[in-house]
């Protein structure tokens, strides 16, 4: 019996009282610059003499609505992410075994319940903090022995050639892999402290994306380099994030779609910081994570 689900429903009225309810701030958001080179950033410590990325990213002052006020709620299949009401049995997401173990069933669950989709992989997950001084907002550098920090770049966590190879990955198999139709990856975010107050999750509305818009870069870890998409500024480009995150909630965004008309296929998301973060504001902490979602064979 699926004990979880009566607890999910997706979040389809705004909160109550907050002291913030303007319907949209204006922040800055770290586009990448146009260049020739393929762009590539490390998540981990350079080699000695290499940079951390090769390429610069412009910060564009862009329009960020609150979707919570927003007339009609964003759906994942249109807009590319969807909230969820969605409480966690987890207390401690640093405790990896406790995450693998009550976290990933639940997103699991969420995930089925967000995408309509009829099986659910969880592959992934990684806590993020933001930095005790502030500063700048970078690719998310983890440091030694410690959490990410809150990623600043926009980006999407997979390309066309990505998203695919994930597949094989995940289900390990290649008859199975024959056998699929239609599947799709998702991105599972909370906050794992309270509200969030400073440096939430910015999300790009996918109907306002062109191909154009998005540039194939590599992610340099210690023992493998991954592919994502970067993007290039375009005035186009919509942008949301929900007010004070709490934990019982979850937001829910597509990164791939193997189906290639009709719904959302990338959603590019980054950190930012909103202006006018109260005094004394707690410091961001979230955690991520990642699923892969099967269609039955009528998709």
């Amino acid at each position: 019996m699926n004990t979880l689900t009566p607890l999910l429903e997706p979040l389809r009225t705004p909160p109550g009282p907050s002291p913030r309810r303007d319907r949209h701030v204006l922040a800055r958001l770290n586009y990448l610059q146009p260049t020739a080179e393929r762009p590539y950033s490390y998540a981990c410590e350079p080699p000695p003499g290499t940079p951390w990325e090769n390429c610069e990213y412009e910060p564009r002052q862009m329009e960020i609505r609150d979707a919570r006020l927003a007339d009609k709620p964003p759906c994942i299949d249109s807009e590319g992410y969807a909230l969820w009401d969605a409480p966690t049995s987890v207390t401690d997401f640093l405790d990896t075994e406790a995450v693998r173990a009550r976290y990933y069933p639940e997103a699991a669950e969420l995930a089925l319940a967000a995408t309509g989709a009829t099986r659910a992989y969880v592959f992934d997950h990684l806590v993020r903090r933001r930095e005790p001084d502030r500063a700048a907002l970078t690719f998310g550098r983890q440091r030694a022995n410690d959490v990410a920090a809150a990623n600043g770049r926009i980006h999407n966590d997979y390309t066309e050639a990505s998203g695919r190879k994930r597949l094989a990955l995940v289900l390990d198999d290649p008859e199975a892999v024959a056998r699929v139709r239609r599947f799709a990856i998702v991105n599972v975010w909370r906050s794992i402290k309270g509200p969030v107050l400073d440096t939430p999750l910015a999300v790009c509305d996918a109907r306002t994306l062109t191909v154009s818009d998005l540039v194939v870069s590599d992610v340099r870890y210690p023992r493998r380099t991954g592919e994502i998409y970067v993007a290039l500024h375009s005035p186009l480009h919509r942008w949301s994030y929900f007010s004070q995150m709490d934990r019982h909630e979850a937001l829910v965004f597509k990164q791939y779609d193997s189906r290639v008309s009709g719904v959302a296929r990338f959603t590019p998301h980054t950190a930012f910081d909103l202006p006018d973060i109260p005094a004394g504001a707690p410091l961001r902490e979230s955690i991520e994570l990642r699923c892969l979602v099967v269609y039955g064979d009528a998709q």
